[in-house]
């Protein structure tokens, strides 16, 4: 199975989440090609884009396992076949 380039962007809105959020980037961070991340303080949220290089499998699961900690949104975009 080939690998697939997304963006996935995740927006932060409990502050006490960001601890699991660099947790789970942690445990995929062989995926990672790199990642920016912007504290909206007015909004007290933190906006967070990771570029990533995985399989369609493990793009899914890192959505996943972002998408359940409480106080976070996660969506992925990708790039057409490469």
């Amino acid at each position: 199975m080939g690998t697939r380039v997304a963006v996935i962007g995740i927006i932060v809105e409990d502050q006490d989440s960001a601890e699991k959020v660099n947790a789970v980037l942690h445990d995929h961070s062989s995926a990672i090609i790199g990642r920016m991340g912007i504290p909206y303080r007015e909004k007290k949220i933190s906006i967070i884009s990771v570029a990533v290089d995985a399989s369609q499998d493990e793009i899914s699961a890192l959505c996943g396992k972002l998408g359940r900690i409480n106080g976070v949104s996660v969506k992925a975009a990708y790039a057409k076949s490469y």
